[in-house]
Parts: structure tokens; sequence; C-alpha cells
């Protein structure tokens, strides 16, 4: 869990570079999108194989070991702002995936992993990149450019089209991940 943590806050620090037609993914994207939808799946199955104490302990185990380990591989800010949006999202993610846990299969994983990005995606970003919350601002962030990048969008921060393009990843990898999950967590 902390490796997946530790990745992703190194990773958000790096745009995706390329151009797809008139989309520039610097504008939209960071590669810790990639990442760190990772983390619920692992919340999930241990969730539903050993229950929800231990899915916590998962949890807060990773907390303490990716903060440790972000302060020294990643700026401040990001290491604050992840600490923050994981504990609060991964612990979401544990007590409503727990009261959905015994709905369709796919339920509980897919509803927990989607409402708690939503948590992740808002809190991440307002601290790690918002000038509203003003130390250590990052320029190139904090720049404004057409939403998505695309010209004729209205403008906005450029981390306003990250957090709405890695949200985005994060639906995209939690539908994907459902495949993972069953397999792992079908009774044999």
């Amino acid at each position: 869990m902390a490796v997946v943590v530790v990745t992703s806050n190194i990773l958000v620090q790096y745009p995706v570079e390329g151009q797809i037609g008139g989309l520039n993914l610097a504008d939209i994207l960071t590669w810790g999108a990639f990442t760190y939808p990772i983390a619920f799946l692992v919340t999930d199955v241990v969730n539903r194989t050993f229950g929800p104490e231990l899915a916590r302990k998962v949890a807060l185990t990773g907390f303490v070991v990716a903060v440790i380990m972000s302060t020294v591989l990643a700026s401040p800010r990001i290491a604050i702002a992840s600490g923050t949006a994981f504990l609060a999202s991964q612990l979401f993610d544990v007590a409503m995936f727990h009261r959905l846990r015994y709905g369709v299969w796919w339920r509980a994983p897919l509803a927990s992993s989607v409402a708690a990005s939503v948590l992740d995606t808002v809190l991440f970003f307002t601290i790690a990149f918002s000038a509203a919350i003003p130390f250590a601002v990052d320029g190139f962030a904090v720049d404004w450019a057409p939403i998505f990048g695309l010209t004729g969008l209205p403008e906005a921060p450029r981390w306003v089209s990250w957090a709405i393009a890695d949200f985005s990843v994060k639906v995209l990898i939690s539908a994907f991940a459902l495949g993972p999950y069953r397999f792992i967590t079908q009774p044999r």
C-alpha cells in the first residue's frame, strides 16, 4: 500500500507529455493518476477477505509509511495533501464498502472506490496545488489554461483539469479493477 502511495506522490509531479489531436495531455493528466487507484483495490480486497478492521489497519499502516517516505521523496505540500487525502478517502472507502458488502459482488468495490475517489481528488488537488492554500504554490499548476487544454473551453488553473482527468482515470481504473477484484475474492 505504501509503495502505491509513495510512487503516486512522486508521479503526480510529472504531467503526461503528449498530444492527442488538439488535446495537450500535460494540461489534463499526471502520471500519478494511473497508479493511485490501486490503493482502493488493495483496501477493498482486504475488506472483503478479512473485514473492515484489518482494512482500516492496512490503510493506517500505509498512511504512516507513505507519509514518512513522502516527506523525503516528494515535496512537503504533496506529502501533506497525499496524507490527508489518503487517510480520509481510505477510511471512507472501508466504511462505505462494509455498508454495501452484502449486495451484488461488484456494488461495494465500485461504489466505495468511486465515492472515495471524489473525496480523495478534491482533498488532494485542493491542498497540493490550489492557490487558496498559499504555501509553496507550484507555478505550473496554478497557471491558467483552457479546461482540458482545449481552445474554446473556459480557462481555469491547470490543476483543475488535472483533478477532473485524475478523477476520470480513477473511475475507469475502478471499473477495470473489478476483474482482478472478482478473481482474487471469488470463493474457490
